[in-house]
């Protein structure tokens, strides 16, 4: 493509790799969803077909590397990047180990000059890396695996629970959620510093977000940034007006739940976090929130408190739609929720749980200004008590490990 010898062919080209990414990846993860779909819709006309299905295995990782890939391509034909040549180069970049299963999506312009470069060992960034590693599996094995054992027991059984409880378990899984991807994301970020090589960062402590225009300039930065770049810029961004800030917006959070995975359920949780940001962008308030929170300062304000509040409590409403296997079960437990019981002591508390949420939540403020939590964490206190945190950390991921939950993740 980038040897094209006129526009024409160069175009040939560009959309030639583009249907090659995208058929893998719609055959594989949506074929079977559309002819579902299909036939069920004609069901209702009285006509019944039984459409022939895939059984296979989804490739893991699918949807990471055929946006890793796309970016490449789109980059040359745009010419921000020519092509690369060297196949061993080539080859480190689709196929990066820390990150090809789950992320971060990253970018030619990005990470190919890296791998290109000659690389000395850096103490500094290994240790950095070490550390982000080590915070990485406390999220991933203390926090998620723990937070998924008591949201599948009340995800799985939502008709035995109060909605108090019901409501405790929607809280489980955004902190299992949260934990399990991010935590993942630090360690392929870890990982990579020790090679020499930054990652883009996939994190910025998105709970702490005061609207949720900033909440998905924390959450998964790479694939929102994606987006950004490589589907609502092109479609006009916000240039043309209000109505088409609000139809591209729709767009892509209707795509970006799509990305997710081929089932009503993620469609509804795009198309909820699309309402949710919908004021900002026709006030034009999407960006007041550019820092983080309580900048320069040990504590936030009622007004912040009550911003981050409302704004993870709409977050969690919506993982409820992502976290059910059907849209039948999902408004199931959201009914469950809003019933009398709601007003009732929960019948599952976990008190261990609770305490280690409440700990995992005061590191993640106190580091918030930091890239991960504990980047900077006691660097002004003795040695004797920095290591004695870290074995800490250790000692408690050697504790609470057995759980083996699956990353997320990987299933997109």
């Amino acid at each position: 493509m980038s040897d094209a010898k006129n526009q024409k062919i160069k175009k040939f080209w560009f959309w030639l790799s583009v249907s090659i990414n995208l058929g893998f990846l719609g055959i594989f993860k949506y074929y079977n969803f559309f002819v579902s779909s299909f036939a069920e819709s004609i069901s209702y006309l009285g006509l019944h077909i039984n459409p022939w299905t895939l059984k296979v295995i989804l490739p893991v990782g699918i949807s990471f590397y055929t946006f890793h890939g796309l970016s490449y391509v789109i980059d040359i034909y745009k010419g921000r990047i020519k092509a690369e040549k060297n196949f061993v180069d080539y080859s480190v970049f689709v196929s990066f180990f820390p990150l090809l299963v789950a992320g971060p999506i990253e970018r030619a312009t990005h990470l190919l000059p890296q791998i290109q470069k000659k690389r000395d060992f850096d103490y500094t960034k290994a240790v950095d890396g070490l550390r982000q590693i080590l915070w990485g599996l406390f999220k991933k094995v203390v926090i998620a695996d723990q937070c998924a054992e008591y949201a599948n027991m009340i995800f799985n059984n939502a008709g035995h629970y109060s909605g108090s409880t019901l409501v405790l378990g929607a809280v489980f899984f955004a902190f299992q959620i949260y934990g399990d991807f991010s935590g993942y994301s630090d360690i392929a970020l870890g990982t990579a510093r020790l090679f020499g090589i930054e990652l883009l960062r996939n994190f910025a402590f998105p709970y702490f977000s005061r609207d949720i225009a900033e909440f998905w300039r924390r959450w998964h930065i790479s694939l929102s940034t994606w987006f950004r770049d490589y589907l609502y810029i092109p479609l006009g961004g916000s240039k043309g007006g209000i109505w088409m800030k609000v139809r591209n917006t729709f767009i892509i959070f209707l795509v970006s739940g799509f990305w997710h995975g081929a089932s009503w359920n993620f469609i509804i949780w795009g198309f909820l976090n699309a309402l949710y940001i919908m004021p900002s962008i026709i006030f034009n308030t999407n960006r007041t929130n550019l820092d983080i929170v309580a900048s320069g300062k040990y504590f936030p304000t009622f007004k912040e408190i009550f911003s981050m509040g409302l704004t993870f409590g709409l977050t969690v409403f919506a993982w409820i739609f992502f976290r059910t296997e059907s849209l039948g079960s999902a408004f199931g437990y959201i009914s469950g929720i809003f019933s009398p019981s709601l007003f009732t002591i929960p019948t599952l508390i976990p008190k261990t749980l609770l305490l280690l949420l409440s700990i995992f939540i005061i590191i993640e403020w106190f580091g918030r200004e930091q890239q991960f939590a504990i980047a900077k964490f006691g660097i002004k206190l003795p040695v004797i008590v920095r290591w004695a945190f870290y074995y800490a950390l250790v000692i408690a991921i050697f504790l609470f490990a057995g759980s083996e939950q699956q990353f997320i993740y990987f299933q997109f």
